[in-house]
């Protein structure tokens, strides 16, 4: 009940402040976003810890690799256990320039114990469009570890994912997606049609005329002439505009960790509420029924013993005056006295009631 209070009280108090939000913390610009790249490449340098010769594709990738070096080998003779094939992930940023540096995420593919210590070979790192945005080399680290023997094991963290700091170096950049254009869009990272209303009047009261939406998703803002030849300034100005966000009422339910988070728009209707928990204790306490000695082809046996018990809560009605605020809301659901597992099936049948003004949402 106290996690109940202390979230609600919480977030009572943010709706109470009703402070407004930055244009660039609650919606972006169209085109601007992250890419996402993935290369397959191989970690060498392990100390035995690499794929087994059961993984056949790491064996395939390093001879391949050799003979693209000069070296040829035959693939029959090549047993190593200081490789181990992995898949290097990573995010391209907006706007970032050839030698940027990236961190990338390394993970095993294959039954390598640990990949910990082992060097990546230069790996391509490919977007959704099959084409090499970035390469990725370097030491891999995993702030773990991993050893055993074939009675026992005991290992630390994860030991088949790491990181390589600045690993990744960006080879070819993304088009300028904000060059030559008149007018840009913006989309709302929630889409809320008095949102959208309000960021429209916040953007015409600083720039004129600039800015129309036509759905509750985004807004399109045109470029002013005097910003014409200098679009990055006139951007950096929408972004720094304040909006206060509208959200609808909206009960969020955890039923797994008991978990329940309100907003500031939920009201519930006058009700009336009993609610009893309902105990019930079974014991089975097995007993052993002997033959009489003087009685012929008698088996001793277990005979089971169960006893059960109900055990029923009383409770009376509790009436619920309308609560039009947070405040109101919990100091009405404080009034019933119940567990947060018991409010779950409580607010669930307001709702069923008709009596909870906002939307339950069950996770």
């Amino acid at each position: 009940m106290k996690k109940i209070i202390c979230i609600c009280l919480v977030l009572l108090g943010c709706a109470m402040s009703a402070d407004a939000a930055r244009v660039k913390d609650i919606a972006s610009f169209d085109g601007v976003r992250d890419n996402q790249l993935v290369g397959y490449g191989l970690v060498v340098g392990l100390n035995g810890s690499g794929d087994s010769d059961q993984t056949k594709f790491p064996v395939q990738s390093l001879v391949n690799m050799l003979e693209k070096m000069g070296v040829t080998v035959n693939r029959n003779d090549v047993k190593v256990k200081n490789v181990a094939a992995v898949m290097v992930t990573t995010t391209l940023p907006p706007f970032a320039k050839q030698g940027s540096k990236l961190d990338v995420l390394v993970s095993s593919l294959g039954d390598a114990k640990t990949i910990a210590g082992g060097t990546l070979i230069m790996t391509p790192l490919r977007g959704a469009d099959n084409q090499v945005y970035a390469v990725a080399q370097g030491s891999v680290l995993t702030n773990s570890f991993a050893f055993g023997g074939q009675g026992a094991s005991i290992s630390k963290n994860h030991p088949t994912a790491g990181r390589i700091a600045g690993g990744g170096l960006v080879e070819r950049e993304l088009p300028n997606v904000l060059s030559g254009k008149s007018s840009l869009r913006l989309n709302l990272a929630q889409s809320d049609f008095t949102t959208a209303s309000r960021m429209v009047a916040a953007i015409n009261k600083q720039f004129a005329g600039s800015a129309a939406s036509a759905d509750a998703g985004s807004v399109v803002v045109r470029i002013p002439d005097e910003y014409a030849a200098r679009p990055i300034d006139f951007i950096a100005q929408v972004e720094n505009i304040e909006v206060v966000q509208d959200a609808p009422a909206r009960v969020v339910v955890n039923e797994r960790t008991g978990t329940i988070v309100m907003g500031d728009r939920v009201k519930i209707s006058g009700v009336a509420i009993s609610h009893g928990n309902l105990g019930l204790t079974i014991k089975e306490t097995p007993k052993v029924s002997q033959p009489n000695p003087l009685a012929r082809g008698g088996e001793t046996v277990v005979v089971p013993d169960t006893s059960m018990k109900v055990q029923e809560e009383v409770r009376r009605l509790t009436i619920m005056p309308d609560a039009n605020t947070i405040g109101d809301v919990v100091r009405g659901l404080n009034l019933l006295g119940v567990t947060p597992r018991d409010l779950i099936s409580i607010l669930q049948a307001i709702k069923a009631a008709g009596a909870l003004q906002a939307e339950l949402v069950i996770i």
